[in-house]
C-alpha cells in the first residue's frame, strides 16, 4: 500500500481475527496489550463490543483464532483463553459494583419515552437489552424459566461456565437500567398483543432452539431414552434423572459431548451438591468409583475427522473416559418389557455426497446392536413456536422464524428476531451479535432514522525503528491449565485460567496485524526504490515479488506511484507486488530497504463513546 493515502477498507480487511468475530472485537489490540501489562486497558478494548465478555471467555468457540495470521507460522493465538485472564482481572468475576461500565461506555442519564420488550434471556436476548439501554431506551426481558441465561444457563454445563458468573453478567446489564422478569411464559401468561397493548413500542424474540430434534425411528417411546436437550435442561435446574450405568449418547456436535460429560459425571447437579466441600466433594469422587463410574459412548454418523464437535472438547471428553463410536447409524432403539435395552446400528458407508451435501448412506447386512440402559438422542435443536398467535403476524419456516437478514424485522411490524430462532443453532457469539444488531434496527424504527456512525479517524504512527520484542518461532502457543482428571468432579470448572506470566508470554506471539508494510517512495527525499530487490530476498513468507512489467495485466489505483514507465501503450520495466494475505509484519524487509522506501506504520482506529 502507497504512503498518500489510507484506505479504511483496506485497513480493515488487515485485522483477520476483528472480521471474523461477530461483534468485530479488536482480538489483536487486547491481545497486544495483555503482553505488555496493560491489563485494565485490554479488558476495556474486550468488553466494549461485547457484553458477555467474561462468559465468551470460557465458552466461545473463537472464529477469530480460526483465521490468525500467527497459525500460519505455528498456531494461532490463545485469544479466548486470553480474554478469560482479562476479565477475571478487570471482569465482572471482579468487580464489587459495575461503576467501570460507566468509564466504558459513559454516562448514560437520558432516556426516551419508549419502552422495549425482550423475549428470552439468551446471548441475544441480554446483548438487545444491554445495547438499547445504552441507546437510551427502557428495555424488559421477559423470560419463561425461573432462572435468566438461556441455553447458557440451561444448556451448557456448569463445569465449563459457573452459574455464579451468568448471573454476575446479567447483574451488569440490569444496572443499566434493564428489568427482568422470570417465570413469564409469552402465550401462556402474556401474548404479543398484550404487550402492544401495555405500551411496548417494539419486541425482540430472542427465544432460542429450545426444542430437542427427532430422530424418525422406532423405540424412541421407550423408558429409558432422553433427548439431549431436555435432559440438560433438567439437570441445570437442578432436577433429578435416572439414569443407568451403560449410556448411548447418539450425536457428533457440541451438545452431545456436554450431555456425554455431564451424564459421566453422574448427572445430578442439586442445589446441595453446589454447596459440598472439598473434603466432600472428594468423598463423592471415591464412591464413584467405588460403586462403578457410568459407561458413556458417543456414537455418531461422522468419522473422527468429519465429528461436528470442537476437537478440545472432544479430547477432554477422551480423558474423562468417554467412549467414541465412529460411521453409526442409528437403526431402532431395542427394548424388553417397555425399558430401552440398546441401540441397533448400521454402518454408515458415507456421511457427505460428492457436493459436500448432507446425504448419508448405510451398509446393507451390517447391523450391531450395543447395549445400554439409558439412550440420550442429542441430533441438533430447533425453535418451538406454539407462543405465536395468528394475529401476531410473525412468519415461521423450517423452526425458524422468518426474518430480513439485514434488520431482523419479522413478517409483523415493530417485531425483531435473532439468534437461533432465527439462523437456527449457532455460536453463543453469533447471537451476541445479533441482538446488537437488533437494538440498531429497534432504534432506527423508533427514531425514524438511523443513528449517526461512530465518529471514526486513522491515527498513522510510523516506527522510526523496527527492533520490537516479537518472537515469531521460539514460543509455542501456550495451553490454558486444566483441572487435574482426579479433581473433576461434578460442577467443577475444568479449565483453568492462565498466570500473569503466561498470559503475557502468550500475548507476545501477536503478529500486531495493525502495523503495515508501506511502500512511498518521494524524489525530494531520495526515496525512489532502486528494485534492488533486498526485500524479496530477505522476505521469509515469500510475499514480495519483483516482476516484468509485461506479465501485469493491471494494478491497482493506489499502487500507481510505483508503476512502471508507459512507453508506446505498454509498461516497461519491472513492478514489485506484495501479497498483503500471507504478511506476517515482520519489518525485516524496511530493515533492509537501503533507501527508505519501505516503512513500518500502525494504524490506530478511534472512534466516539457510542456502543
Amino acid at each position: 500500500m502507497s504512503g498518500a493515502e489510507h484506505n479504511q477498507e483496506w485497513l480493515e480487511r488487515n485485522f483477520p481475527c476483528k472480521q471474523a468475530c461477530p461483534v468485530h472485537t479488536e482480538a489483536g489490540k487486547y491481545v497486544t496489550l495483555i503482553a505488555q501489562g496493560r491489563f485494565r486497558e485490554a479488558y476495556a478494548v474486550a468488553r466494549r463490543p461485547n457484553p458477555l465478555a467474561s462468559i465468551c471467555g470460557r465458552i466461545c468457540a473463537a472464529p477469530c483464532e480460526a483465521v490468525c495470521r500467527r497459525g500460519e507460522i505455528d498456531a494461532p493465538i490463545s485469544i479466548r483463553a486470553l480474554k478469560r485472564f482479562v476479565t477475571e482481572k478487570f471482569g465482572v468475576e471482579s468487580m464489587l459494583d459495575f461503576s467501570v461500565l460507566t468509564e466504558i461506555y459513559g454516562d448514560r442519564t437520558n432516556r426516551y419515552p419508549e419502552k422495549v420488550a425482550i423475549i428470552g434471556s439468551g446471548p441475544a436476548g441480554l446483548a438487545c437489552a444491554h445495547d438499547l439501554a445504552l441507546l437510551g431506551y427502557h428495555a424488559t426481558i421477559f423470560e419463561a424459566a425461573p432462572v435468566a441465561g438461556g441455553m447458557l444457563r440451561l444448556g451448557v454445563p456448569e463445569y465449563r461456565l459457573p452459574r455464579a458468573l451468568i448471573q454476575l453478567e446479567i447483574n451488569a446489564i440490569l444496572s443499566l437500567g434493564v428489568e427482568l422478569k422470570t417465570n413469564v411464559r409469552i402465550g401462556k401468561d402474556l401474548t404479543l398483543s398484550q404487550l402492544k397493548a401495555d405500551g411496548f413500542s417494539a419486541i425482540f424474540l430472542g427465544v432460542g432452539s429450545m426444542k430437542s430434534r427427532e430422530l424418525a425411528i422406532e423405540g424412541l417411546e421407550l423408558d429409558g431414552v432422553l433427548r439431549g436437550i431436555d435432559y440438560l435442561l433438567n439437570i441445570n435446574l437442578g432436577y433429578k434423572v435416572e439414569m443407568g450405568k451403560k449410556v448411548i449418547v447418539i450425536g457428533g456436535g457440541n451438545v452431545a459431548l456436554d450431555v456425554a460429560r455431564t451424564a459421566a459425571r453422574g448427572g445430578e447437579q442439586t442445589n446441595m451438591q453446589r454447596n459440598l466441600s472439598i473434603v466432600q466433594a472428594m468423598d463423592v469422587a471415591r464412591s464413584a468409583v467405588r460403586f462403578g463410574a457410568r459407561d458413556v459412548t458417543v456414537c455418531c454418523l461422522e468419522s473422527e475427522s468429519e465429528m461436528p464437535a470442537a476437537k478440545d472438547e472432544v479430547d477432554e471428553a477422551s480423558i474423562e473416559g468417554i467412549r467414541f463410536a465412529y460411521r453409526l447409524g442409528p437403526k431402532r432403539i431395542v427394548g424388553a418389557n417397555g425399558v430401552v435395552t440398546g441401540v441397533e446400528f448400521l454402518r454408515v458407508s458415507r456421511v457427505f455426497d460428492e457436493s459436500g451435501r448432507f446425504d448419508p448412506k448405510y451398509t446393507a447386512g451390517s447391523e450391531t446392536i450395543i447395549e445400554a440402559d439409558t439412550v440420550i438422542v442429542a441430533i441438533g435443536q430447533t425453535g418451538d413456536f406454539a407462543f405465536l398467535q395468528a394475529e401476531d403476524g410473525v412468519e415461521t419456516r423450517g423452526g425458524r422464524i422468518i426474518i430480513d437478514p439485514d434488520t431482523l424485522a419479522t413478517t409483523a411490524p415493530g417485531i425483531f428476531a435473532g439468534g437461533d430462532a432465527a439462523f437456527g443453532p449457532r455460536i453463543a457469539i453469533s447471537a451476541v451479535a445479533d441482538g446488537k444488531r437488533a437494538a440498531k434496527s429497534i432504534d432506527t424504527l423508533l427514531r425514524g432514522e438511523p443513528r449517526a456512525s461512530d465518529d471514526t479517524s486513522v491515527e498513522v504512527i510510523i516506527e522510526p525503528r523496527w527492533d520490537r520484542e516479537l518472537d515469531f518461532e521460539g514460543i509455542p502457543r501456550q495451553k490454558p491449565p486444566s483441572r487435574p482428571l482426579a479433581r473433576r468432579i461434578g460442577i467443577a470448572e475444568v479449565e483453568e485460567c492462565f498466570s500473569e506470566h503466561t498470559a503475557r508470554r502468550e500475548g507476545s506471539r501477536c503478529l500486531r496485524c495493525w502495523t503495515n508494510t508501506i511502500f512511498d517512495q518521494n524524489a525530494a527525499a531520495g526515496t525512489e526504490c532502486i528494485l534492488c530487490g533486498g526485500c524479496q530476498d530477505i522476505c521469509p513468507e515469500h510475499c514480495i515479488s519483483i516482476v516484468p512489467a509485461a506479465r501485469v495485466i493491471s494494478l491497482p489505483a493506489d499502487a500507481i506511484e510505483l508503476a512502471p514507465i508507459v512507453l508506446e501503450n505498454r509498461w516497461v520495466g519491472s513492478v514489485m507486488l506484495k501479497n498483503e494475505e500471507v504478511c506476517i509484519r515482520c519489518g525485516l524487509c524496511a530493515m533492509r530497504c537501503p533507501v527508505g522506501t519501505i516503512s513500518m506504520r500502525s494504524f490506530h482506529r478511534k472512534e466516539s463513546d457510542v456502543a
